[in-house]
């Protein structure tokens, strides 16, 4: 049989509330040639009975059962099952606009030097987003260009993993999904970015993202602010691997003490950290001088990380480090 344009892999685990209106939202779609795999994860609610309805009459839906293994488990399962060129993710609480596998597969299919196509999302129930995560989400649609994702990406994750279409055959290259103790989706881009892949979000909201406490970004350790930073210090260093400018940490507040511990732990050497508080310059973190920004060198001769806990401040930093000539990316980078 000829494969469908697109396999969309949804993982899930006692989802009975919601799993419904998700699915159906991809049954709604306006592209019509697609397959959808479901790995119900030894759910033990009504979710096997509600997908069961759901598939009823309708055989792009293939639902595989597996006992209890966990998100990482489930999602390399499904790739196995996925047959099509493409594949989308979606998650059993979220909801997709009825264009969103017709507007990622024509571009995909457009663009074949594009690896990862996301797009703006919507949060949701509204009353539920509020303070940091609606400045999350004002941060994640404000940037859709290749270049903005890159130099963004070891500030925070910069995809939405349920709003993504990847190629199936540059995933299984890329290992599929890994355990390493921090999170699964976000490893997969510091890994898609290490290869030098592009990636692009559509201008269009076409992810409905569910905000809910239950989510595993709140309950799963892997999650935790502590395993971002491991995962992004592992990566800095291998980005950095080789590059012979002594390397500048600009942050020698909380957050770029753990972010310089965890660097540090992954064998990265910092030469110096950059503070502009007068009482903590000419004093040392884990044994590396803190020193005033004056004291930085040009580009020639030095590589910054950023790390700093406020958006304002990373802001001011990236505008006078490009006063000084420094380029980002190439001569600097903000982690935070």
């Amino acid at each position: 049989m000829k494969a469908p344009m697109i396999s969309v892999l949804i993982p899930i685990h006692n989802a009975q509330a919601t799993v419904r209106s998700a699915v159906r939202s991809i049954q709604r779609q306006t592209l019509a040639d697609f397959e959808c795999i479901i790995i119900d994860d030894g759910s033990t609610d009504e979710t096997p009975r509600i997908l069961r309805d759901l598939a009823r009459g309708d055989d792009r839906l293939h639902i595989h059962r597996t006992r209890n293994q966990g998100i990482i488990a489930a999602l390399n399962t499904g790739i196995e099952h996925c047959s099509a060129p493409l594949i989308a993710r979606m998650d059993g609480d979220d909801l997709c606009h009825p264009r969103r596998l017709e507007l990622q597969v024509d571009y995909m299919t457009a663009h074949p030097e594009v690896s990862v196509c996301s797009s703006r999302i919507a949060m949701f129930p509204k009353p539920d987003v509020r303070g940091g995560m609606w400045r999350y989400q004002e941060w994640l649609n404000g940037m859709c260009s290749h270049d903005d994702i890159v130099k963004n990406i070891f500030v925070e994750s910069p995809i939405v993993h349920p709003s993504a279409v990847v190629r199936r055959e540059e995933l299984l290259e890329m290992g599929g999904y890994r355990e390493c103790g921090w999170p699964e989706d976000y490893d997969l881009w510091l890994r898609y970015f290490l290869a030098g892949s592009r990636f692009v979000k559509l201008p269009h909201t076409i992810l409905a993202w569910r905000h809910s406490e239950s989510r595993l970004t709140f309950v799963d350790t892997r999650y935790s602010v502590e395993n971002f930073l491991r995962a992004k210090a592992h990566y800095i260093a291998r980005h950095l691997h080789g590059l012979m400018r002594p390397r500048y940490l600009w942050g020698a507040g909380k957050t770029g003490a753990r972010l310089l511990k965890h660097l540090q732990r992954a064998g990265l050497q910092i030469t110096a950290v950059i503070d502009i508080d007068p009482r903590k310059i000419g004093k040392t973190k884990r044994g590396a001088p803190v020193v005033a920004r004056e004291a930085l060198p040009g580009p020639r001769d030095a590589f910054v990380i950023t790390a700093v806990g406020s958006a304002d401040a990373r802001a001011l930093i990236r505008q006078q480090l490009h006063e000084r000539g420094y380029r980002e990316s190439q001569d600097f980078i903000c982690a935070a």
